[in-house]
C-alpha cells in the first residue's frame, strides 16, 4: 500500500487513486469533496496529504486558504469515511486547528459520544452541496421552473442547430479550446487549472461529461461523476461562452436528462459563502442539501 498508516502522511498524488477511489464513492452520503478526483484536482489549493487508519477510513490533512485579507490559513482534517476512534481523533486535534466535511452520517453514528469527549460541532452552511432531483432538472416542469423552461426554449429558438457529444480523449482540444475561451471572457483564472487537469485525466478519475457545439462552434462542456453508492451524480464543472444566451441553462436540462434513471439526484455542489451563487443554485429549487458540519475539541 502506498498510503500509510496514521500518524505519517503522504502527499496526495494521481497515483493513489487506485488505492482511494474504490472506498470513497461508497459513502452514503454524496459528500462532493470526497471523491478521489475531486480530492486530486484540488490538492494544491489545499496542500492535501493522506493516511489511513486500516478497515476505517482515510484521514487528509489539509490547509484553509484565508478567505479575506487579514485572516489567517487553518489546518484541518477530513475523515471522509468513517469516525476513526477518539485516540485519533485527540492526536488530530493536537496538529490540527479544526475537523471540516462531517457529513450526516458521521455525525448521527457517534455525536453524543464525541461530545462527551469535548468536540463541539456546528453546521457549515457555506459548505452544504446542493441537492436537485434528477428529473426535475431534466423535465422542468410546473410553474416552480417556468422562467428556466422559457430560457431554454428561447436558447432553441434562437440557435437552430446544436451537437452534444460525450466527451473523449478525441474531443479532449476542443474542451480545452472552451476552457480557454471561458478564461479569457471571464478575465480571470478561477479554478482553471483544476478544470484543465479534469479534461486530462477524466478516464483515469473516472469522469463522465459532454462537449456541446452551437451552429457548428464549440460552445460549452460539462463533466461530473457518480456517488453515494451509484444513486447521486455530481456535476463538478461546467463551462460555456457567454454569447450563446441561455446556454447554461441549456446544458444544465439537457446534461440531466442524459443522465441514467438509476441515478436520483444530483448534486451541484456548494456556493461557498457566495450570495450570487447561492442564489443562483436557489432557483432551482434544491430538493435538499449534503449537510456537512466543522467540529473543534475544547
Amino acid at each position: 500500500m502506498l498510503i500509510p498508516e496514521f500518524p505519517d502522511f503522504v502527499p496526495l498524488t494521481y497515483k493513489l487513486r487506485t488505492e482511494m477511489h474504490p472506498q470513497l464513492p461508497m459513502t452514503v452520503d454524496g459528500v462532493s469533496e470526497y471523491t478521489f478526483a475531486n480530492l486530486f484536482l484540488f490538492r494544491k489549493r489545499y496542500q492535501y496529504q493522506v493516511a489511513r487508519v486500516r478497515e476505517k477510513t482515510f484521514i487528509l490533512s489539509g490547509i484553509q486558504p484565508p478567505h479575506s485579507e487579514g485572516e489567517q490559513e487553518r489546518k484541518f482534517f477530513c475523515t471522509p469515511c468513517a469516525v476513526p476512534g477518539r485516540g485519533v481523533l485527540e492526536e488530530l486535534f493536537k496538529t490540527h486547528d479544526f475537523w471540516k466535511g462531517i457529513s450526516d452520517s458521521l455525525l448521527t453514528s457517534g455525536r453524543n459520544h464525541m461530545e462527551e469527549w469535548g468536540i463541539e460541532f456546528t453546521e457549515d452552511r457555506d459548505n452544504f452541496d446542493y441537492l436537485y432531483l434528477r428529473s426535475d432538472l431534466a423535465e422542468l416542469a410546473g410553474k416552480k421552473y417556468h422562467k428556466k423552461r422559457n430560457l431554454v426554449s428561447q436558447f432553441q429558438n434562437t440557435y437552430k442547430s446544436w451537437e452534444a457529444k460525450p466527451l473523449s480523449a478525441e474531443l479532449f482540444p476542443v474542451a480545452m479550446k472552451i476552457l480557454e475561451e471561458w478564461r479569457d471572457q471571464k478575465g480571470f483564472d478561477g479554478d482553471f487549472v483544476a478544470a484543465s487537469e479534469a479534461l486530462e485525466h477524466f478516464r483515469g478519475l473516472f469522469l463522465h461529461g459532454k462537449v456541446y457545439w452551437v451552429e457548428g462552434k464549440p460552445a460549452a462542456w460539462c463533466l461530473g461523476e457518480r456517488l453515494a453508492r451509484g444513486r447521486m451524480f455530481a456535476v463538478h464543472f461546467e463551462k460555456a461562452l457567454e454569447e450563446f444566451k441561455g446556454i447554461y441553462q441549456f446544458i444544465n436540462q439537457h446534461f440531466a436528462a442524459s443522465l441514467p434513471t438509476y441515478y436520483i439526484h444530483i448534486n451541484r455542489e456548494q456556493d461557498l459563502g457566495n450570495e450570487g451563487l447561492r442564489q443562483a443554485k436557489m432557483t432551482y429549487r434544491p430538493c435538499g442539501f449534503v449537510r456537512k458540519y466543522t467540529a473543534v475539541l475544547h
